[in-house]
């Protein structure tokens, strides 16, 4: 398939997805997708856990985000298994530090922080790709290229997080100041496209009891950044600049994550600068650091064909299934909301 029709498929596909989710997700009736009963708790009531629509959107998110590693990689023939290899390695680490950075720095047991997992992963990328060269596999290239596997792992992160933002719209949290505390410019701006989130459970609700009113939408401008930039990434490596594939993706989303937590109300640790800025900032120094090693001499022009085959392998499927469902099971599991279910039966209908 042609680059530039397969970007412009993709625009398209996204801008469908991030349009309907803008307009819907912040109602109420979309945080809550099942519930399901626990135990019984009195006479015809079960306690219930939640399953949240903030768990399909992330799942949704790792699960794009990861199949574009593997045709990206495999539009430059790397086999398919060090890929596999690559990804678990990488999702292994970076899904429980999500976990684990935001209870560090917010303080909270039941929270994810994306930054935090970005900035682990950015971090061991480099080393996960040292240790696949010193793994022998048959088919394994002689030297597992550095340049293109970082290009191809910051534009799925920039596709995966954009995506994933969607999340957070679904369950009120990573929300904006209220439109009346941003910069008159940004409030002329975005007038038209003020988000109001509505549900006690959302976390704008209960966190900061700012649910009814408009809110700056940092989440749709951040979802909106990062999908372009995934896009811009994407079609750079495609056409073989995988230098600028690496470094545009990663400086566009550290340096917006960086400057976007000033136009955010939720808690984000203490200080004037918060952790994850300065992770970003991190992040960011350490990425054009990186962007000056050497190209990787000898690499074949992208083929994007070749790439694609790659999701039709039977095995490739089943991961990404088995990927979804472990992420909607990690993430969709609400600890901090729970039901109260009411089991009858309709004596009408007997």
């Amino acid at each position: 398939m042609n680059p530039e029709l397969f970007i412009a498929l993709a625009a398209l596909l996204l801008g469908w997805l991030l349009r309907w989710a803008f307009r819907t997700l912040p109602k109420e009736s979309w945080q809550i997708l099942a519930a399901l009963p626990d135990c019984r708790h009195g006479e015809g009531c079960w306690k219930g856990t939640n399953l949240t629509f903030y768990g399909v959107f992330n799942a949704n998110a790792y699960t794009l985000a990861t199949a574009a590693v593997f045709v990206l990689l495999g539009a430059v023939a790397v086999p398919g298994r060090i890929t596999m290899l690559l990804t678990v390695m990488i999702l292994g680490l970076c899904m429980p530090a999500s976990r684990l950075v935001a209870r560090v720095v917010e303080k909270k047991r039941y929270t994810f922080s994306v930054g935090g997992a970005a900035f682990i992963g950015i971090f061991i990328a480099p080393a996960a790709v040292l240790a696949l060269r010193r793994i022998a596999l048959p088919g394994m290239p002689a030297d597992l290229p550095l340049m293109p596997v970082m290009g191809a792992l910051a534009t799925a992160y920039a596709l995966g997080e954009g995506v994933g933002r969607l999340a957070c719209i679904s369950f009120g949290c990573c929300y904006g100041k209220p439109m009346d505390q941003v910069h008159p410019l940004l409030r002329r701006l975005f007038a038209r496209h003020a988000f109001v989130f509505t549900g006690p459970t959302k976390k704008i609700a209960y966190a900061d009891g700012l649910d009814g009113r408009e809110i700056f939408p940092i989440q749709a401008v951040t979802a909106t950044i990062y999908c372009a930039a995934a896009l811009a990434g994407a079609y750079l490596f495609l056409k073989g600049y995988f230098r600028a594939a690496f470094l545009l993706p990663l400086v566009v989303t550290q340096l917006w994550r960086f400057a976007s937590e000033f136009l955010r109300a939720d808690y984000r640790g203490g200080g004037r600068i918060s952790a994850y800025q300065k992770m970003a900032l991190g992040a960011t120094v350490y990425g054009v650091a990186m962007g000056l090693l050497p190209p990787a001499p000898g690499l074949p022009p992208p083929d994007l064909g070749a790439g694609l085959r790659i999701l039709w392998h039977p095995g490739l499927l089943l991961m990404l299934q088995a990927l979804w469902v472990a992420s909607f099971l990690y993430t969709g599991r609400s600890k901090v909301t729970a039901a109260t279910l009411n089991f009858h039966v309709v004596r009408g209908n007997v």
